[in-house]
């Protein structure tokens, strides 16, 4: 390595870094010692024992990680922050205070604790991956000296095929708005555009009038990680929207300034909770003995697309899934379809 390679290891002041070969053979960079200054050997190269860091300490610094560095949305830090709360509570239970003294066993118990209080699978499985990323940031900052994360397995078994409706309790469940009722028109677009286009319920509450294009058929929504998607919209959405829009909304709006698509009675943004409630009145109304969610639409969107021969792809992109894994949930759903495709092809039926 030549000298000007050699000055881009310099730090400020006098203190220098060893070059990149050095660093493959000692295994860290590595401070000189100072000037009259006899070394002390160190027996091994273990990094120090990390500081007693308190979790309350670690969780605060954690989400500040998340919210300038990562960029995540508001929604993603709710739910993380509640996952690392309730473990630090039950941590806290069974006298564990710091970061150094967490246990791979203790883990564990909590997440059989949280199967054994009733909570769904998808539930479980968030604050697992919560909980996860909060370890390696933990041993990023040596306030962990093993790798607790890399110990935690998830039980086979928990992995759940989405619940979904037939295309009888979709339609049944989209007639359920009664048009005596003041805000029928707004609900009904609601729930025709939940199973349009497989909208998650943040994403639906948070568009706003730009967003929406009748005439062309398309919306615009961001979805995680403030990514942005275009999404089709069908006809009976559209005019589901349309009938909205020029007969009710000019109403709900309290100000010229309300942008958002859909408001409540008092002319504010509809929220995810009073979105949830909805769709769980009208599931009620329609007749459907099953619990039924905005989220449950989206399921049943993209397993009817794939029933009706679209490119797991093209659903995925549609949902705004990152990965093509997690819509490949959805194909495992569809047997009829594959059954049929059995029997149409091979050559013994």
């Amino acid at each position: 390595m030549n000298s000007a390679e050699s000055s881009s290891y310099t730090m400020r002041g006098n203190v220098s870094l060893a070059p990149p070969e050095e660093v493959r053979r000692q295994g860290a960079y590595s401070l000189p010692p100072a000037p009259g200054v006899t070394p002390v050997p160190r027996a091994d190269h273990s990094p120090p024992s990390p500081q007693p860091v308190v979790f309350a300490n670690a969780l605060e610094q954690f989400m500040g990680y998340l919210r300038i560095e990562c960029g995540l949305s508001e929604n993603t830090l709710q739910a993380y922050g509640r996952d690392l709360t309730n473990l630090i509570g039950f941590l806290a239970r069974r006298g564990v205070q710091t970061v150094p003294d967490l246990k791979a066993e203790e883990i564990h118990l909590f997440l059989r604790n949280l199967h054994d209080r009733g909570l769904a699978i998808a539930s479980i499985t968030r604050h697992l991956a919560s909980i996860r990323v909060f370890l390696r940031f933990c041993l990023s900052n040596r306030w962990l000296e093993d790798d607790v994360a890399a110990k935690l397995e998830t039980p086979s078994g928990w992995h759940k095929l989405p619940g979904t409706l037939n295309l009888k309790h979709v339609e049944a469940l989209l007639d359920s708005p009664n048009p005596e009722d003041a805000l029928h028109l707004r609900d009904r677009a609601i729930l025709e555009l939940l199973y349009a286009t497989g909208l998650r319920v943040s994403e639906l509450c948070d568009l706003r009038t730009g967003d929406v294009n009748l005439e062309i058929g398309y919306l615009r929504c961001v979805g995680k990680g403030r990514k942005e998607r275009v999404v089709p919209v069908g006809a009976s959405a559209r005019e589901a929207l349309q009938q909205y829009l020029s007969r009710l909304r000019p109403s709900l709006a309290s100000s010229p300034g309300a942008d958002y698509l859909f408001l409540s009675r008092t002319g504010k943004r509809l929220g995810r909770e009073n979105c949830w409630r909805l769709v769980a009145k009208y599931a009620t109304r329609a007749g459907l003995s099953t619990f039924v969610s905005p989220h449950t639409l989206r399921h049943s969107f993209a397993t009817h697309m794939l029933e009706g021969g679209a490119d797991l792809r093209v659903v995925q992109e549609l949902l705004g899934h990152a990965n093509v894994a997690t819509t490949q949930i959805y194909t495992h759903v569809d047997r009829r379809r594959l059954k049929s495709i059995h029997s149409r092809f091979h050559p013994r039926q």
